[in-house]
């Protein structure tokens, strides 16, 4: 007993460290007053952030909206079925007329799918991808009008760091363009393979859901800081090191993203998100975190929550599909990943 009570109390105080850094980053997360200043310093940004709300919330979801609100109740009322209109259901007589409604009602609502929806779809999907570029650019740009200092915040990140390994730095010229690129052609496998372990998640009985909510959650505050990072030059390893060393903040971070989405279908989910994501960039391009993360560790000195291997599962299976290609495309793979 007397053995177990002081890993009860360890627990119990990194239990504590977590949940506070956890409602830290949620709190951060939430700091949309933060898009408000930087809109208003940059007309670009206004502009691309406009754009985003009118793509994906008036067009996108406003399509959605007509739908099920104007579109399929007129075929209802033209194209009835039994229960609407008759009440009748022992005329045996007008079930094949019924049942042949039904069945050109539903295939006019899936031509609506094919033929807007779906390329709508593939549309905001690709020209979103482009304006979350320029926002995050134009918001790192207006932070640094604002008077933030980046160096300050890049000395602050290696103090943070300075007890991890040591990150070799990234040479300069050709090889060093060479290393960005291999890094990031990386970077994007690994949240491939991640996304679809979030995605094989939802199927496991009970703690599924769960299970699901925070992946999904560290995915996308992951999403968020990339832009930030790719501003400051963070190397992939040095990301991947900061962020599975304070998971507890980024989860916190993520969960508005995702119960913004969590409830609802994949096209109305995938709608608010494309609206909401740019949003949450800038929040996390105008979040300290490293000094936000530094402040509540002083406060647990001595009580580290150690490092989450978040991406274990995804890097380790990714590794294992390099392994299958030549050997001197593997080769140049680990070279990138290791730099």
């Amino acid at each position: 007993m007397e053995h177990i009570e002081p890993f009860i109390e360890i627990s119990r105080t990194k239990f504590k460290q977590a949940s506070i850094l956890w409602a830290e980053g949620f709190r951060e997360a939430c700091c949309l007053h933060r898009v408000i200043v930087l809109c208003y310093r940059s007309k670009k940004l206004l502009i691309r952030t406009g754009q985003c709300f009118l793509l994906n919330g008036f067009i996108f979801l406003g399509s959605l909206f007509v739908l099920n609100s104007v579109v399929i109740p007129i075929l209802q009322w033209i194209l009835p079925d039994h229960y609407t209109q008759t009440g009748c259901e022992g005329l045996s007589e007008f079930h094949g007329v019924f049942k042949f409604y039904s069945f050109l009602r539903g295939f006019l609502v899936q031509l609506f799918y094919v033929f807007w929806f779906y390329p709508l779809y593939v549309f905001s999907f690709i020209l979103s991808n482009l304006w979350y570029n320029d926002i995050a650019t134009h918001g790192f740009a207006a932070m640094g009008r604002s008077g933030t200092s980046v160096v300050e915040s890049s000395k602050q990140n290696d103090k943070l760091t300075s007890d991890s390994n040591a990150h070799a730095a990234r040479p300069t010229g050709l090889g060093g363009i060479m290393i960005g690129i291999g890094e990031q052609v990386y970077s994007v496998l690994l949240l491939t393979f991640f996304f679809l372990e979030v995605y094989a998640t939802g199927f496991i009985p009970y703690v599924g859901k769960a299970l699901n909510f925070v992946l999904l959650s560290w995915m996308y505050a992951y999403y968020c800081f990339e832009y930030k990072w790719n501003f400051t030059e963070w190397g992939l390893e040095k990301r991947l090191d900061f962020f599975e060393t304070n998971w507890a903040f980024f989860a916190g971070f993520g969960s508005p993203c995702v119960l913004a989405i969590f409830f609802f279908s994949p096209l109305v989910g995938y709608g608010l998100m494309a609206i909401l994501f740019p949003l949450f960039v800038l929040t996390a391009t105008g979040t300290e975190a490293e000094q936000v993360i530094s402040a509540r560790r002083r406060r647990f000195s001595g009580a580290e929550l150690g490092k989450l291997p978040i991406f274990y599962a995804a890097d380790t299976l990714l590794m294992r599909v390099l392994s299958l290609l030549p050997s001197e495309s593997q080769g140049r793979m680990q070279d990138d990943k290791t730099l």
